[in-house]
């Protein structure tokens, strides 16, 4: 009797969610780097496949820092259908990930490069007393701070500039021109303070761009600086001149955009 074929693979997205508290980051790292949402996910994967696969992200995150919408793709010659194989992931990944969503995609669709734009969101808690319920997912201010001057300082980010005094490319002779989209300042009133988030967009990041926009933001609301001063930061493209940066544990990936026909 002839040998049964074997399937041909398929490559799949899925839609990942992860608490990075107590991971190096989403980069797979060699034995002695630690644990990484990414080697955490392809374990997973094995365990239910049989067979190594590479599971690739659309961004990599830092130590500490969290995802809702972080994008992957992995080719797999799985036979059966994908609830089964998404119940069988998610039955065996620690609870600080999951996979909120997989679908199946054309087999030269590409999480990182196919990505249009990327959302951030980073979550301050502005009140007097810190709070320990937060401390895993937001970065606490204890003074005051001025929104409306946060968020005259963020217009001044927005469009397609130099952004090499916010961080640094992942290779380097990478360009640190990027075009954000979106920078926006909301707070919502606790009985105690505020929460106050910052969402920006962009179609692609420099490594602690995020973290050090952040800072310079809250610099504007504590009133240090002004938005025009943000604003030169920016044009210098100088790094020396902002000189901070915001905690890991306030920013989240909330959404990574694809073209419609993806």
């Amino acid at each position: 009797m002839a040998e049964q074929a074997s399937p041909p693979p398929r490559r799949l997205r899925a839609v990942v969610e992860y608490d990075g508290a107590d991971f190096v980051g989403w980069q797979a790292q060699d034995e002695q780097g630690g644990r990484s949402v990414q080697s955490v996910l392809e374990q997973a994967l094995q365990r239910i496949i049989g067979q190594p696969a590479q599971i690739v992200g659309s961004g990599r995150t830092d130590a500490g820092v969290h995802a809702t919408g972080q994008v992957v793709h992995f080719d797999t010659a799985w036979p059966r259908g994908l609830p089964e194989l998404e119940r069988g992931i998610n039955a065996v990944l620690p609870p600080d990930v999951v996979l909120t969503g997989l679908a199946e995609a054309r087999m030269d669709f590409h999480a990182r490069y196919d990505a249009r734009s990327r959302v951030y969101v980073y979550t301050l808690l502005n009140q007097p007393q810190r709070s320990p319920l937060w401390r895993r997912s937001a970065w606490h201010i204890a003074e005051a701070l001025d929104v409306a001057a946060m968020q005259a300082a963020g217009q001044r980010l927005i469009g397609r500039h130099d952004f090499r005094a916010f961080g640094r490319p992942m290779k380097a002779t990478g360009s640190t021109v990027r075009t954000v989209s979106e920078v926006r300042v909301a707070a919502s009133e606790r009985a105690t303070g505020q929460t106050v988030q910052v969402t920006v967009q962009a179609d692609a990041f420099l490594r602690h761009m995020v973290r050090r926009l952040v800072y310079a933001l809250v610099e504007a609301g504590r009133g240090r600086l002004t938005p025009d001063q943000v604003e030169a930061i920016r044009a210098s493209s100088d790094p020396a001149r902002l000189h901070g940066i915001a905690p890991p544990q306030g920013l989240c990936l909330v959404r990574v955009i694809y073209d419609e026909t993806e």
